[in-house]
């Protein structure tokens, strides 16, 4: 009533009516539809997959409670919100238990929003291995602002491929990164700005972060002597067996 009080034309559907997302394609194209509205994540979001028009979905109740506890479905509904433009939840309990269950589908939704609302940003799907090195050898440096890592992949291949790296200042990070040695690290958003604008105004910082990271990266993990050493590792496990 409120949708249609506002002007919109609306077609009230039950998912129980629907066997196959195919029937639901026969609806759209039937009824002209610009937009859909799901109740329920499972019996309802799964039915909108794939179809070439926007949806968003109402979380029922009964799909975060108890359909989320089942695997299938639970994989099923995670992909539901990858692909829905919102998600309502009626209690703040509920947004909560969904965030638990989805963390990346509703973090991903989240980001693609605040980019679409930051001018110059732009975000960008998975490539080939090839494709990202060739786009990031083009950069003018690859920011790392993890609040957490172990040892990250990203700045290690960015020092291979001579590319300046601003990260933020974490133990992982910081085991990797020597500031204005092999990298700069920055603990807030002010200090990475103002890194930021000196590493853009300073080429000879720039080179030597280069040259620098990039003996790092050849000295200290190479990987040529990774695969000896997990050659070496397999074989002790493979002499332990023998014993």
């Amino acid at each position: 009533a409120h949708l249609e009080a506002a002007g919109h034309v609306c077609v009230l559907k039950d998912t129980f009516d629907f066997e196959s997302p195919s029937e639901i394609a026969n609806l759209i194209l039937a009824e002209n539809c610009e937009a859909a509205l799901a109740l329920h994540l499972y019996r309802g979001g799964r039915l909108l997959q794939g179809h070439r028009i926007p949806f968003g979905v109402i979380f029922g109740g009964t799909d975060v409670n108890e359909d989320a506890n089942q695997a299938e479905k639970n994989t099923v509904m995670g992909r539901v919100l990858e692909e829905a433009r919102f998600a309502v939840a009626f209690t703040e309990s509920m947004k909560e238990m969904a965030q638990a269950q989805w963390v990346d589908p509703v973090f991903t939704r989240e980001v693609k929003a605040k980019v679409k609302r930051a001018a110059g940003v732009r975000l960008i799907g998975e490539m080939p291995q090839e494709d990202l090195h060739a786009v990031v050898k083009n950069c003018f440096a690859v920011v790392n602002s993890s609040v957490s890592e172990g040892m990250s992949a990203a700045i290690l291949e960015a020092m291979d491929l001579e590319v300046p790296v601003l990260a933020r200042n974490i133990p992982g990070n910081a085991a990797v990164v020597k500031h204005e040695v092999t990298g700069l690290l920055f603990s807030n958003p002010q200090e990475f700005v103002h890194l930021a604008k000196r590493l853009v105004s300073d080429p000879a910082l720039e080179k030597e972060i280069v040259v620098n990271g990039r003996e790092y990266v050849r000295m200290y993990h190479s990987w040529q002597v990774e695969r000896d050493t997990y050659q070496q590792l397999i074989r002790k496990l493979e002499g332990s067996t023998e014993d």
